[in-house]
């Protein structure tokens, strides 16, 4: 089952018959489309190995060799568009700054040896001032709770601590969108309670990549379920996790907010 196509006018996030395959492998992804309104909050859920960290990957262009060499190119190809922007060689800088990527371990994003450095980092390049800079640094800090975190080590941080430093980087760019691969694997309960709170306050679209369901029921106002690297079925949230039959079909099982 895959989403009936939406026009992608006023989308924040518009999939576009996507897929993709690594050199030498199986197709991952195959024939994808979606769209995301914004503020929308999407979960993106489905069995190990379904293809969803692939899928949040092509959204700011993580995985760029198929991508076209220039917008013009994409109009009868399959194609991402991030705040009608298509992705593409020529606009990959303008859709990266637009989306903010979480990847699932805080240790393949954090590089410097202070927190302040490290959510520094994405201003500096976006050409702002050290003044600039600081500021947001203060402010995406401030927004996940560890004002005063500037000069601490980030090898000194507690698993939480390291993916809210993350969320801060990311925050520090001012994006449009989030993408957002497994945050909450790990993380005790409090911490978990922490991070899910932080999201709801963000005015912007996510899509979410996680296997806890509970937090999806929670947190996202629609899901898609993917398998296989097809979306099975795309809906409101409590339709599809709701669905025993479905859920069990896909190797996933109804969370118990739902039973």
């Amino acid at each position: 089952m895959t989403e009936s196509k939406v026009s992608s006018e006023s989308s924040a996030v518009h999939v576009d018959r996507l897929s993709f395959r690594y050199p030498g492998g199986p197709a991952v992804l195959s024939d994808i489309s979606f769209t995301i309104a914004p503020s929308e909050i999407i979960g993106l859920v489905g069995p190990s190995g379904a293809g969803k960290s692939t899928l949040l990957q092509h959204l700011n262009g993580l995985l760029p060799s198929k991508l076209p060499e220039s917008v013009g190119q994409v109009e009868n190809l399959p194609h991402v568009c991030i705040d009608n922007l298509p992705v593409s060689r020529q606009t990959i800088a303008e859709v990266r700054r637009r989306v903010g990527f979480l990847f699932q371990d805080p240790d393949d994003q954090l590089f410097c040896p202070t927190v302040f450095e490290d959510v520094a980092f994405g201003p500096l390049n976006l050409g702002l001032s050290d003044i600039e800079a600081r500021q947001r640094v203060r402010d995406s800090l401030a927004s996940v709770g560890l004002a005063g975190y500037e000069p601490r080590s980030t090898l000194r941080l507690s698993l939480g601590e390291r993916k809210r430093v993350c969320l801060a980087g990311v925050f520090a760019c001012q994006p449009s969108v989030l993408a957002l691969d497994e945050p909450f694997s790990s993380l005790d309960p409090r911490a978990c309670r922490t991070l899910i709170g932080i999201l709801k306050k963000f005015s912007g679209s996510q899509i979410i990549a996680t296997h806890d369901l509970d937090v999806v029921v929670d947190l996202c106002h629609r899901v898609l379920l993917l398998d296989a690297g097809q979306l099975r079925a795309a809906g409101p949230t409590a339709d599809i996790l709701g669905n025993a039959a479905l859920m069990e079909r896909h190797g996933l099982e109804v969370p118990w907010r739902l039973r």
